[in-house]
């Protein structure tokens, strides 16, 4: 298995309702992922750990869920301030280790299908099943299986950090289905 990297452990999201094009993919949810930073000690600030979930490319599901283009989803904890909510702190931490080329990835061996966008979390909700997010910006992939992958990222990381069963992603007003579809 790969350091820093946790594989999800149960089943928890379904189709999201939307044209059949556009399912979410099976995915699991993780068990104690490890920090991808470790928590400096001392520290004044009380501290969360949200989980992004990432792609190991090819990996056939050895080490997580199985998807897309033969690879893996992942999970991999960050830390953020304990008065955050963990949805918009998940998708911040997924959406900013995408946007920042400088900062290490969480670990060497993930691919953030997503580190050619460039988005901003604008807000989210949750009902009790349903999270919604809605995210603005420029979403740019490297090829048809950056697809599925930045669906399963971005669908994951929402779903898991609330505890929801499908997720509704919308960027720039549009679907995430219709968004990829035209981007």
């Amino acid at each position: 298995m790969t350091p820093g990297v946790v594989p999800p452990s149960t089943a928890r999201t379904t189709p999201r309702g939307t044209p059949a094009a556009s399912k979410t993919p099976e995915v699991p949810a993780p068990e104690d992922p490890v920090p991808s930073e470790p928590v400096p000690s001392g520290s004044p600030v009380a501290l969360q750990t949200v989980t992004a979930y990432y792609v190991l490319l090819d990996d056939g599901g050895s080490n997580g869920v199985r998807f897309g283009c033969n690879d893996s989803l992942v999970g991999v904890a960050h830390t953020s301030s304990a008065g955050e909510d963990p949805l918009p702190a998940a998708v911040r931490a997924l959406l900013e280790t995408a946007a920042d080329a400088a900062a290490s990835q969480p670990s060497p061996d993930v691919y953030n299908a997503l580190q050619g966008s460039d988005l901003t979390f604008l807000s989210g909700s949750f009902d009790g099943t349903t999270v919604t997010v809605y995210l603005a910006g420029t979403l740019s992939m490297g090829g048809v299986c950056d697809l599925p992958r930045v669906e399963a990222q971005l669908t994951q990381t929402a779903v898991s950090a609330v505890g929801a069963i499908r997720a509704e992603i919308h960027i720039n007003g549009r679907t995430l289905a219709e968004a990829l579809r035209q981007d």
